[in-house]
């Protein structure tokens, strides 16, 4: 008798093809919240690069550098204290404030390294009021940090007659702190890139990071669940202040100065708009530091670009405020669908 043919298998029966391991990354890549901003930049780098050829050279990226590591710094306790629900507008002053604490206590005679110490403790004041303000009074975090905002600048004003002053720090912290290496700002960038990689493991990796993501996404059930919400906001407003203080200290160590009209709410608006374009949700709950950081790099390329290519500053906030307003749509409707795909 004649055989029968084999059947084939059909094809929805078919063992499926297992992903590369390079696709997978791929995909894991695009579906991260960093993955649209880095791409955003490289294009903005590709585009400036070839409108303006001096953009890559070594002098402009280390004024790049420069403004995104402050910028970044700032950011990594934004995004803490955004993610936990809660808004910082004194960052920017604190930032001022800290150079001059430190400057005072080293002619005090005060050790450089411990002036450092008291110039972030005085950072940590700040958050601490600004905590206990908003979470032990219930006053909204917008007021409670306007209010402080404007008591910190007149503090800095009136303890520095307006005027600024020039520290002289030992070579060791000067190299440390702020020193160049062949004109490069390396330590400025080191800084940022550290603490950085440190919240950023801080808020994926340990608890107290979850319990901010936690308070943040939902505050009753937060508490319900046993997490001490008053001091999950309350230490990251101390934790912001205090990133404010040493990008401050950090600034005045480089430009050997320190001056009471620095920082302000020009840096507080760039350190929350790097962490909006970063993927950090200003309704609270979701947030990246790394984002934030790429967020900084991203608006250093833009006004470091247009400011090469002769475009006015005028022109560079409009882009600035359109970028936010984009970059939050986007982040809001991309966090709907991660919800609705169940987090896929």
């Amino acid at each position: 008798m004649p055989t029968e043919p084999p059947k084939s298998i059909p094809e929805s029966q078919a063992t499926p093809k297992r992903p590369s391991r390079l696709g997978v990354l791929g995909r894991a890549f695009l579906h991260s919240r960093e993955a649209s901003i880095l791409i955003a930049g490289i294009l903005l780098v590709i585009y400036f690069q070839s409108t303006a050829p001096a953009f890559l050279s070594w002098s402009n990226i280390a004024n790049l550098v420069v403004f995104a590591a402050t910028i970044a710094i700032l950011a990594a306790g934004e995004v803490m204290v955004i993610i936990c629900g809660e808004f910082d507008l004194s960052v920017g002053m604190v930032y001022a404030l800290a150079p001059f604490v430190m400057f005072y206590a080293h002619e005090a005679g005060v050790p450089y390294v411990l002036a450092i110490v008291l110039g972030m403790a005085a950072g940590a004041v700040v958050g601490l009021i600004n905590g206990l303000i908003t979470v032990k009074l219930h006053i909204p975090s917008f007021i409670t940090t306007l209010g402080t905002l404007f008591i910190i600048n007149g503090f800095t004003l009136t303890i520095s007659g307006g005027f600024p002053v020039q520290p002289h720090p030992d070579p060791f912290i000067f190299a440390v702190f702020g020193g160049p290496l062949g004109g490069f700002p390396v330590s400025q960038l080191l800084w940022a890139v550290a603490i950085t990689a440190l919240f950023q493991f801080i808020l994926v990796k340990t608890r107290w990071g979850l319990h901010t993501v936690a308070t943040g996404g939902n505050l009753l059930g937060a508490s319900e669940v046993g997490i001490k919400i008053a001091w999950i906001k309350i230490g990251n407003f101390m934790l912001c202040s205090v990133l404010g203080a040493f990008a401050g200290m950090l600034d005045c160590f480089r430009i050997s100065s320190a001056d009471p009209l620095a920082g302000g709410t020009d840096y507080m608006f760039r350190a929350t708009a790097s962490a909006v374009i970063g993927g950090t949700l200003l309704t609270g709950g979701s947030g990246t530091v790394i984002g934030a950081f790429l967020g900084a790099v991203v608006l250093g390329i833009l006004s470091d670009g247009f400011t090469l290519s002769g475009v006015s500053a005028y022109t560079f906030d409009m882009i600035l405020g359109g970028a936010i307003l984009i970059t939050m749509v986007i982040n809001v409707r991309l966090s709907k669908l991660r919800a609705a795909g169940g987090g896929k």
